[in-house]
């Protein structure tokens, strides 16, 4: 089971105790996986629900017989599209109230002396904070996902209407958060991508585990980018110093070659033979070995001398 699936079992278990939040929840519900028949002649209207998860299936069935006391029917499909994955289909008939139900949820709205279809988040249903966190839970439910956090962070709802995008991503943003809308096969996608942003949002629908589980894969993340940072750190600067070592070996026996160690100065003789008998030592290491000890730096210094005595040599001069 995905991540996203994982999430969406969580927040479908999760049932507020106020009708005013359930309300919420369902208006966003069938916003985001309804759609709307006109049958017959008369301009009778039927709510068709359609989703894959059958846990949503059964909070739908249970929000219209807490919220309308009617008992819809579920069946269970086959898609031939998307390799015969079972879904269910849920169907409100004018006959149980759907006119009433698109009102109450605000998606039907009254404009002059007819009824129109509305694309907005219904804002009278959303006063109170724990309604917009309701409307924000049926909304994922209904059309969200995200992202497994191992490979990415991704957040989204898609919906078909731009004007419900909007509203929606103000919803979202209204909590502090910095959701964007992008256009996609000509839906519209309002997406989250940061970690922070992400599990703020997850807290905010109710998704605790989910939260938690992201949370810790975040954390071990960030560990595993630290300790391949320090790794590669060390690993650089091990490399630098083999490099400079073999640099500094070189010069020291050009000099012993062409005209012999005695005759550099003594200080620079002593360190020459401390490189020469420690080649893998550090300069600090070297200067350590000295008597009396001296800095990084005092040792940087001494065999950078005989490296540009090393390079004279090698131009011809004295």
């Amino acid at each position: 089971m995905s991540f996203s699936s994982r999430t969406k079992g969580e927040l479908a278990r999760v049932y507020s105790q106020d009708r005013c939040c359930q309300m919420a929840e369902l208006a966003a519900l069938v916003r985001m996986c309804g759609t709307l028949r006109l049958i017959g002649g008369k301009q009778k209207l039927n709510i068709k629900l359609v989703t894959e998860n059958p846990a949503i299936a059964r909070k739908l069935f249970k929000l219209f017989k807490t919220l309308f006391n009617i008992n819809i029917e579920v069946m269970a499909r086959k898609n031939p599209r998307l390799g015969k994955r079972n879904y269910c289909l849920m169907t409100v008939t004018d006959e149980m109230g759907s006119n009433n139900i698109l009102k109450r949820t605000g998606i039907l709205k009254k404009r002059a002396n007819f009824y129109d279809i509305s694309y907005e988040v219904p804002t009278e249903l959303l006063e109170k904070r724990c309604c917009r966190r309701s409307y924000l839970r049926g909304a994922f439910l209904g059309g969200g996902s995200i992202s497994d956090p191992e490979k990415t962070y991704h957040l989204e709802f898609v919906s078909h209407s731009l004007t419900h995008s909007e509203s929606l991503k103000n919803l979202i943003n209204s909590f502090g958060l910095k959701s964007k809308i992008i256009e996609r096969k000509e839906n519209y996608v309002i997406y989250l991508k940061e970690g922070d942003q992400i599990a703020d949002l997850l807290n905010i629908m109710g998704a605790h585990s989910a939260l938690l589980n992201l949370e810790n894969i975040r954390i071990y993340k960030q560990m595993r980018n630290d300790v391949n940072r320090i790794v590669n750190c060390e690993t650089a600067n091990l490399d630098k110093t083999v490099n400079a070592s073999i640099k500094q070996i070189e010069n020291i026996k050009y000099i012993e070659d062409t005209v012999g160690l005695g005759r550099l100065p003594s200080n620079l003789k002593e360190i020459a033979q401390l490189r020469l008998e420690n080649r893998d030592a550090s300069l600090r290491e070297l200067g350590r070995m000295l008597n009396p000890p001296i800095g990084k730096s005092g040792v940087n210094h001494r065999l950078r001398r005989i490296g540009e005595i090393a390079n004279n040599l090698k131009e011809g001069k004295k």
